[in-house]
């Protein structure tokens, strides 16, 4: 269990943005385009800076040649390498990154290099990334909870059983957590998740969870989220409920 108050508030406009957002621009529009080419020996220069500058070039630039350096810089002793790294590594995505990322993510003091790992994780489409990922969902400070939850919405490119196995935490987080963003971000997987299910019982029991949050949860974002999310599916049920809830004024 990590200590909450190492990310507590969490800043709506922050936290649903692109996550590369938060590392700031690494050059002005007017000036010089990185080349790949000058950046790559940089991944392993032996300055601080230069390799943070590096990575952070790489999480906006596709080159697989700069992964096997990535993956060895979520090992760097300075936490803005290794969350430069990781957020390069969400977007140059690798199977042979996934088990470096799940142990940085499972021993890095850091929420921030975590939460960055988390979003890597999620890009990587990876089945050996569920179990972690619903870990920190249930375990994590609120900030890294926050991207774990939208992240697990990616095992509906990873497998059939991935989904089964994915809804049920989801849905005990969308119950139980104590931020109501991290309950929306839940809404919304469980959403995108539940598009992927046939009418089973795993489906039905995920629509009653996002029915009986849109009727009952004490936040009103939450409960429009799940209100979208019930929509999107399609759900006839789902659609009658909702139509009868408001039509009885209880949202």
């Amino acid at each position: 269990m990590y200590d909450e108050d190492e990310l507590t508030t969490l800043d709506p406009e922050v936290e649903f943005a692109d996550p590369l957002d938060q590392l700031g621009p690494i050059e002005e529009e007017s000036g010089p385009q990185y080349d790949p080419e000058e950046m790559l020996p940089l991944l392993e220069s032996s300055e601080t800076q230069q390799r943070m500058l590096a990575a952070r070039v790489f999480c906006e630039l596709e080159d697989e040649r700069a992964i096997p350096a990535l993956i060895g810089m979520l090992d760097d002793v300075c936490p803005l390498v290794r969350v430069s790294a990781a957020y390069a590594l969400g977007r140059n995505t690798s199977g042979a990154a996934v088990e470096p990322l799940v142990k940085r993510l499972n021993t890095d003091w850091n929420g921030y290099v975590r939460k960055g790992v988390v979003w890597a994780l999620g890009n990587s489409r990876d089945g050996r990334t569920l179990l972690p990922l619903v870990d920190a969902l249930r375990t994590d400070i609120s900030a890294v909870r926050l991207w774990a939850a939208s992240a697990l919405a990616q095992m509906a490119h990873v497998s059939y059983e991935a989904v089964i196995v994915t809804i049920p935490p989801l849905i005990e987080a969308l119950r139980r957590d104590a931020v109501a963003a991290v309950r929306s971000n839940c809404a919304w997987s469980i959403g995108q998740l539940c598009r992927e299910l046939p009418s089973n019982v795993v489906y039905n029991t995920a629509v009653d969870a996002l029915l009986e949050t849109f009727a009952e949860d004490d936040d009103l974002g939450v409960r429009e989220d799940a209100r979208s999310a019930l929509l999107k599916i399609g759900d006839t049920r789902g659609l009658q409920t909702i139509e009868d809830i408001e039509q009885d004024g209880f949202f």
